[in-house]
């Protein structure tokens, strides 16, 4: 994060797992102090003691009282977070045709409201003090389609939308506001795609694997360390002038 960002207080959404779990890894590698916030007391204490000591709050991201408790908790801790990644999400894949109301509403409550409240949530402080980040961890769904994925696709195109309204409202504030954009990536979410594969089609798990390695011209899934990287630029010092923006991590998969 270079010698600007050092020790500020960092809150990751979707902390005990996956991406939320790498960005937490390489923030506190570098100096920050590390809140992690998720519903599962049992991943976030595993993925704390991986990365030498983090604050853990509990709460589901689309409960805004549980959210406001829990920053609250935090901030008590570790002073007001200065920046907040919200890397919490969910993914259901469903055809159009089959995608019920209850599929959209579960989706949309954790991939968008989620965002929304627990940016809501810790804004006030930073637009008071006259730093903040935030980055949104979307995906390349949220600039392209896919197949079976409307739910996930248009929550993650919400996603982007909300990115950047909110860097305009927030410029020139000290508060950037960036998303960054994987694509698959070698997480458990990626697991249960690669499952759901399987159960649909019949194909084995490795053929099921390669054919989501094969939608970027790399060949191969993201590694969690690459989405953190470029997490890691968008919070320090040299990307003070980048707000509003989609990082694609992906392969060449979007350009």
């Amino acid at each position: 994060m270079g010698e600007a960002a050092v020790a500020r207080h960092v809150m990751v959404t979707g902390g005990g797992t996956g991406i939320g779990a790498a960005i937490a890894a390489l923030l506190k590698s570098e100096g920050a102090r590390v809140s992690l916030l998720g519903r599962r007391r049992e991943p976030l204490e595993k993925t704390a003691g991986s990365i030498g000591g983090a604050t853990i709050v509990q709460a589901d991201v689309t409960d805004a009282e549980a959210v406001s408790a829990a920053v609250a908790s935090a901030t008590a801790e570790n002073g007001p977070v200065e920046i907040l990644v919200n890397s919490a999400g969910i993914a259901m894949t469903a055809p159009f045709v089959k995608t019920d109301l209850d599929l959209l509403r579960t989706v949309w409550r954790v991939n968008v409201e989620g965002v929304f409240i627990c940016t809501q949530a810790v804004l006030p402080a930073m637009l008071k003090s006259g730093f903040g980040r935030v980055v949104n961890v979307a995906s390349t769904a949220g600039l392209k389609g896919y197949a079976y994925t409307s739910a996930y696709t248009a929550s993650k195109h919400a996603v982007i939308g909300l990115t950047r309204s909110l860097a305009l409202e927030t410029a020139g504030r000290g508060v950037t506001v960036n998303a960054v954009c994987p694509g698959f990536t070698d997480t458990d979410l990626t697991s249960e795609s690669v499952e759901k594969i399987v159960a649909a089609t019949g194909r084995s798990a490795d053929e099921a694997r390669a054919a989501l390695s094969d939608t970027n011209p790399l060949k191969r899934l993201i590694r969690p360390d690459e989405v953190a990287d470029a997490v890691r630029w968008l919070v320090g010092p040299a990307a003070g002038a980048i707000t509003g923006q989609s990082i694609v991590v992906a392969g060449g998969e979007v350009m």
